[in-house]
């Protein structure tokens, strides 16, 4: 019998291409290469499944360009590069990495904010460049963590593992909105409280994102957001790229509405908006908040066992249609 023919459109673990060499004709792209939308499609000709990762985009273009494609298994939580009603439409399984990466990613996520409000980067471009040749008494004089207010927009399951971080690791006082609020157990077991969006900007000295990206949720942070938080406050952002609006945060750490961001994700990313460059008030970091050698290889074993399930057995684990 004829295994079905996939596609791995970028680089992953060689125990995992072995894996799914066990059961597909595999197309690999061990290169790497970044390819074209069109490049995409041609490569995907006769292919039943795809392995993807965030930057492979799965529209009703695509889809209608290759119709032997049954499932797209994404090796990431995030999957705002499918177009999932479009999916539906042609038939074709979308699958995630939930669960797998959320306590790695709330570690990072804590870790993030420590940085940005301790002005940890900041503090090591001016060592690296020479330029500490004395003790000042509030020389990169920071905020404190333990016993300030931190603020959680999105309260899933990395929000909830960052919240009990907070509160039960840090004596934090644990605030969040979300679309639906949590259960009083749930919220007991976070030590959090619901507030509203306008009072979570208020009173939060700490602002972490974490909910997923929608046409709803672009730019849930810009100007007029950043100007109702604290001058003292801290943005962090391990969410999606377009939930903030980058130029206006630029220009709001430029201008001390806020006192320092730490961003994981970006508009347009890979590209970062030149702005952010330029302010020495921001922790930047590229799109790492999962990346563990351990959680990597259980988000790529889930992917792959994903479309194992789909394929070979008509029933993938993660789900998303």
């Amino acid at each position: 019998m004829k295994k079905p023919a996939i596609l791995v459109a970028r680089a992953v673990f060689p125990e995992v291409l072995a894996h799914l060499q066990q059961h597909f004709e595999v197309t690999a792209n061990q290169d790497d290469v970044l390819w074209t939308p069109a490049q995409l499609i041609e490569h995907l000709q006769g292919k039943q499944g795809a392995f993807t990762t965030g930057s492979q985009r799965i529209d009703a273009a695509l889809l209608a360009a290759c119709p032997a494609l049954k499932i797209c298994a994404n090796m990431a939580v995030g999957y705002n590069n499918f177009d999932v009603p479009a999916m539906t439409a042609a038939g074709v399984k979308a699958t995630n990495t939930p669960d797998v990466l959320t306590e790695t990613t709330a570690d990072f996520g804590f870790a993030l904010m420590m940085a940005t409000a301790r002005r940890m980067a900041e503090s090591e471009h001016f060592l690296r460049a020479g330029l500490w040749t004395s003790w000042r008494y509030d020389m990169f004089a920071g905020s404190d963590i333990h016993g300030s207010t931190l603020g959680i927009l999105g309260m899933g399951r990395i929000g909830q593992a960052i919240a009990k971080r907070a509160a039960h690791g840090f004596g934090m006082k644990v605030i969040y909105h979300n679309r639906s609020r949590l259960d009083a157990a749930l919220e007991a077991a976070c030590g959090a409280s619901y507030v509203s969006k306008q009072d979570l900007l208020q009173h939060s000295d700490h602002l972490l994102l974490v909910l997923p990206y929608s046409p709803e949720a672009h730019h849930a942070i810009g100007a007029a957001e950043l100007a109702q938080m604290k001058p003292t406050a801290t943005l962090v952002n391990i969410a999606r790229g377009g939930i903030v609006d980058d130029a206006a945060l630029a220009q709001a750490l430029k201008n001390h509405v806020i006192a320092a961001a730490g961003l994981d994700v970006y508009e347009g990313e890979p590209a970062v908006h030149p702005d952010l460059l330029t302010v020495p008030n921001v922790v930047l970091t590229p799109h790492i908040a999962s990346a563990t050698t351990p959680t990597r290889l259980a988000m790529a074993q889930l992917a792959a066992d994903n479309l194992v399930g789909f394929l070979l057995h008509g029933k993938a684990l993660t789900p998303l249609n």
